[in-house]
């Protein structure tokens, strides 16, 4: 609705302007000028200085308004596909056997790797045209398929990159604590160790973070693993975040409590002392974000 070189009016229209469907303005109309709302109501109250004054009338034909959209937990960075992957949950075999069959995060590891930074950037450009198109304003991009230094940091320069080059907020989630990469297979604490020691101060230091994730879980980092993760992001500064309760009730939404973390997600699993947790995190506390077992 860019409206750059004088006032345009929108009318005939149905608008929700905080975002709750109890609250429409049917038929509403909206001034808009110089990237600016400068008037919001009911399309019949619209003042006579705005009517005249406006350089554009459009009639959007009861078409919707909304706030734009928040989509605050994304994989939008990676390297190929796994699809293959959905042919087989539909047989039966449970997202677990597939991560240790090979496939799952580890599979998307192997492709992130080979992928260099222009080749990542054009496939997530893709993706991400496809959000703006459904009113997608805001993103939150999380990096987690490289799982070493360079290949990190390439994902989240990429995120950023996006941010940049499209009209849309970027906000960039360090998820090295995604899975245990191959090199380091039975050796979880060392590669959590590279992660505090290394990997965050590193990536913290040239600007590429603003919130910090983990998978807790019993294929991916136990509590004690994730807290060392939290503690490192917090002495940083950086917010932090939790994948919790996915495949198994860890308490990993308490812990997230504990840490304020922005958010818990996934929960599938989550019990009722996670969700009293989570509760007396207080409004400013830990958000409840559900999402998709198969990423």
């Amino acid at each position: 609705m860019n409206s750059s070189g004088g006032l345009t009016l929108w009318r005939n229209v149905r608008i929700c302007p905080a975002g709750d469907e109890a609250d429409l303005i049917v038929p509403g109309a909206m001034a808009v000028e110089q990237d600016r709302i400068v008037w919001i109501g009911n399309d019949g109250e619209v003042p006579g200085e705005l009517v005249s004054s406006a350089q554009r009338t459009r009639d959007l034909a009861r078409r919707w308004i909304t706030p734009g959209l928040i989509d605050c937990h994304t994989h939008l960075v990676y390297g190929g596909c796994r699809a293959g992957e959905f042919r087989m949950r539909l047989s039966g075999a449970t997202y677990e056997q597939i991560a240790k069959a090979g496939g799952g995060i580890n599979s998307t590891v192997r492709a992130t790797r080979l992928a260099d930074e222009e080749s990542l950037f054009r496939q997530s450009a893709r993706r991400l045209k496809a959000l703006l198109a459904e009113g997608v304003t805001a993103v939150e991009v999380k990096s987690g398929y490289g799982l070493n230094l360079d290949d990190e940091r390439k994902m989240l320069k990429v995120a950023r990159r996006l941010g940049e080059d499209f009209p849309v907020t970027v906000y960039t989630t360090f998820l090295g604590a995604h899975a245990v990469p191959g090199e380091f297979a039975g050796r979880a604490d060392d590669y959590i160790r590279c992660v505090c020691d290394e990997m965050l101060p590193a990536l913290h230091d040239e600007g590429l973070i603003d919130a910090v994730d983990v998978f807790s879980e019993n294929i991916a980092f136990s509590i004690a693993q994730a807290e060392r993760v939290f503690e490192t992001a917090t002495r940083l500064g950086l917010p932090v975040k939790i994948h919790a309760e996915q495949i198994t009730n860890m308490g990993a939404a308490s812990l997230a409590a504990r840490y304020h973390a922005l958010s818990a997600d996934h929960l599938e699993h989550l019990d009722e002392a996670g969700v009293r947790a989570m509760e007396s995190a207080g409004s400013a506390g830990t958000v409840a974000t559900g999402r998709s077992p198969c990423q």
